[in-house]
Formats: C-alpha cells, structure tokens, sequence
C-alpha cells in the first residue's frame, strides 16, 4: 500500500472514530424549544428523542383542541429543526465541511 493512501486510510478511521464520538455525545445533549409564548415547551435529545413536555394550565382549552395540537406541533418541530442545525454544525467541523449522506 502508498503511504499517500496509508495516509488516507489513517484520516478516514480517524474522522470515524470522531464522528462515532459526536454521535455518542448527541445522545446526552438537549435543546429546548417553545411555542405559544412560552405555553407548550420541549426537551429534545441530539438523538430525537422527547425526554419532556410541559403544557401551561393557560393552553388548554377543551373548545380549541387543535390549537393546543398545533402549540405541541410547534414546540416539537422547532426543537427537532434545533437538532439537527447543531448536529449538522458539529458533523461540519468533524468531515472539514464536506458534507456525507446519512450522518445528520
């Protein structure tokens, strides 16, 4: 094998390793996000997943459901958008910004 591709070789398994590290340290990272002025907020893991939810008295309202639904919607979308932003970001600085399918 050339040492350029040796090289090569070292930098990939080094920038999976790296990659494998953001991946492991998105499962302990939060966002919060909120909607109605603070009415519906969540908590999202880097990994997608909704670790909690809190609904103000105020938005509940048994004559407007959908609201409430549309509050949660919001909430849940924008802490999700928050994610993947920041994932996205990290994986950036990881790969020197050339961007690789499938990773965030």
């Amino acid at each position: 094998m050339s040492k350029g591709l040796a090289h090569i070789m070292k930098q990939a398994q080094m920038m999976q390793q790296k990659m494998a590290k953001l991946q492991e340290e998105a499962a302990a990272k939060t966002v919060e996000a909120s909607a109605g002025g603070g009415a519906v907020t969540v908590v999202v893991t880097g990994k997608h997943q909704i670790v909690s939810l809190a609904i103000k008295k105020e938005a509940v309202d048994p004559e407007d459901v959908e609201m409430l639904q549309d509050l949660v919607k919001a909430a849940v979308n924008e802490a999700m958008a928050k994610v993947q932003t920041e994932m996205s970001e990290q994986m950036s600085k990881v790969t020197g910004g050339i961007n690789i399918p499938g990773l965030f």
